[in-house]
């Protein structure tokens, strides 16, 4: 296994981190529960095999992955590391200090080595520096008293506004997205190291859409990787800000796989990733072709995301990444999924979208060739 120093904690990080979000599950009196029998072994085999950071949340596997961590933490506590986050769901300190006692307890130790203010954005944040018994107070309160060794954050806001909350001192490290479909953070991840902060990358396989076959991901190496995660994953890993790539691994095989591409050096040479990153500006623009997401279309009377499924037919069209789009499209015709939409086989031709179209695309053909292909 490959380390890093982990900005200027002084903390060596492996490069591969276990995202304990997807650990096994079964049904337990029609209930669902983690598979300690397979969740447990699976995270000690990982901190035996070098992985020692370990990222985890309350409300993940069902609201169980923090027990199932405390668990398989027993005799490896002082090998790893291991993060949870606080949602911050309202102002109050005291309110975000039990958060932090209910995830020690769920954990059963001591203290949280990189604890996070979850998913926040520049304006919550701005919001709590104003506030005289808020979240950022009861955090500093924290870290004085080694319930927490360092505050971090995880984020989801426009990239353009994390410097402001990089900025602002308090956090010893980030948790942010990037991958080969989205590079809108590229730039972030070297000012934080700049910064002297710790960085960890989440969605390194793009919410599961890299770990899908696809001989167009593969074909961006003359020496094509053994799947498309390996493609992803090297690709993250050989960027030099990047201290920890996170994976969810759900199991031994795609653990061990992990590891072993972790554990190599060189992922990538220079023209390697600047030929890697030029072929996907390419795809990115053969993708605008197809739809920009400007959402000047929307709404739609019959209640059709157009913006969000042509991105699905993009994932296939362009990408190659058909079964991931398939498997997602069905998904939200069964209104599963963050996002909600009527398929596209519901389109009346009423032709508003069309109208309003600033590329002139014929959307409601593009509709049902996304209808015809996907959900077949």
């Amino acid at each position: 296994m490959q380390y890093s120093t982990f900005g200027n904690t002084g903390v060596k990080v492996s490069k591969l981190g276990f995202g304990a979000m997807r650990l096994p599950m079964h049904q337990v009196d029609g209930k669902s529960m983690v598979n300690d029998e397979l969740a447990i072994p699976l995270m000690r085999r990982a901190f035996d095999l070098g992985v020692n950071y370990i990222d985890s949340a309350p409300y993940y596997n069902d609201k169980q992955s923090e027990i199932a961590v405390g668990k398989a933490i027993k005799g490896y506590r002082d090998k790893v590391y291991i993060t949870t986050k606080n949602p911050i769901e309202n102002d109050s300190g005291a309110d975000w200090t039990k958060r932090l006692e209910s995830s020690l307890k769920q954990m059963d130790t001591d203290y949280i080595d990189f604890y996070h203010f979850w998913g926040i954005g520049r304006k919550g944040f701005r919001h709590w520096e104003t506030l005289t018994d808020g979240p950022l107070q009861a955090a500093q309160k924290a870290l004085d008293e080694g319930l927490i060794k360092f505050l971090s954050f995880s984020y989801h806001d426009s990239a353009e506004n994390l410097r402001y909350i990089a900025d602002s001192g308090r956090f010893s490290s980030c948790l942010i997205q990037y991958n080969l479909l989205d590079r809108s953070n590229e730039e972030n991840l070297a000012y934080m190291k700049e910064k002297g902060m710790g960085v960890v990358v989440m969605g390194s396989v793009a919410g599961g859409r890299l770990g899908a076959p696809s001989e167009v991901i593969r074909g961006l190496l003359k020496d094509k990787p053994a799947s498309t995660a390996e493609m992803a994953l090297r690709f993250v890993l050989a960027n030099e800000n990047v201290n920890v790539c996170l994976s969810g691994m759900e199991n031994i095989a795609m653990l061990e796989e992990n590891v072993k591409i972790a554990s190599k050096t060189g992922h990538l040479t220079a023209d390697e990733l600047t030929q890697v990153k030029s072929m996907m500006e390419e795809n990115k623009k053969l993708a605008e072709l197809y739809c920009t997401a400007c959402d000047y279309c929307k709404p739609c009377p019959a209640n059709i995301n157009i913006p969000h499924l042509f991105g699905m037919m993009n994932t296939h069209k362009v990408y190659g990444l058909t079964e991931h789009a398939k498997k997602a499209y069905a998904e939200m015709m069964r209104g599963e999924g963050w996002t909600k939409s009527a398929d596209a086989a519901q389109c009346t031709e009423c032709g508003e979208c069309e109208k309003k179209c600033p590329q002139k695309l014929p959307v409601m053909a593009q509709l049902k060739e996304t209808h015809e292909i996907l959900a077949s």
